[in-house]
Order: C-alpha cells, then sequence, then structure tokens
C-alpha cells in the first residue's frame, strides 16, 4: 500500500510540477510538485524495504539433556513470515 502511495504523491507532484501553468502569488506549485516528487521517492523506498523485511524468517535451535536417560535432545523451530500478509 505503500508503495502504491509513494507513485501516486510522485505522480501527483510531476503533473504540479511539469503540467500545470497557474500563477498564484501566495504559493508556487512547481516547488510543491518537486516536494511531492520528492515525498514519493521516499515513500516507495521505506515501503520496498518494510516489503523486504516482512519476508524474514527466524529460526531456534535448542539443545538439551533427558534428565531420564542422559541423551541429549535438539529442538529446531522455524518460523517464516507469510508473504502474502
Amino acid at each position: 500500500m505503500s508503495i502504491g502511495f509513494g507513485i501516486f504523491l510522485f505522480a501527483v507532484g510531476a503533473i504540479l510540477a511539469f503540467a500545470v501553468n497557474v500563477s498564484l502569488d501566495w504559493i508556487e506549485l512547481s516547488t510543491v510538485g518537486y516536494i511531492l516528487m520528492a515525498a514519493g521517492i521516499v515513500t516507495v523506498i521505506i515501503g520496498a524495504v518494510l516489503m523486504a523485511r516482512k519476508r524474514s524468517s527466524v529460526t531456534t535451535q535448542r539443545t538439551q539433556v533427558d534428565p531420564a536417560n542422559g541423551d541429549q535432545v535438539t529442538r529446531r523451530e522455524s518460523v517464516a513470515s507469510d508473504p502474502i500478509e
């Protein structure tokens, strides 16, 4: 969702910076467009980093000694994030 919002910000910023030829005394629309384009790029980068972070997995390995007969027991757990979430 953040990647889509970043693309939206970039598109609106590009429209304001390059396609709108309205002159206002109190605001410069091309500057607002450039700011929105920069915010869109930052949002896309943050969204991509967070998406890559979701796909990491955690592996835990524990080794214990069974007190009843002295055998060594190894238990392995693996948890992987669901990429659909």
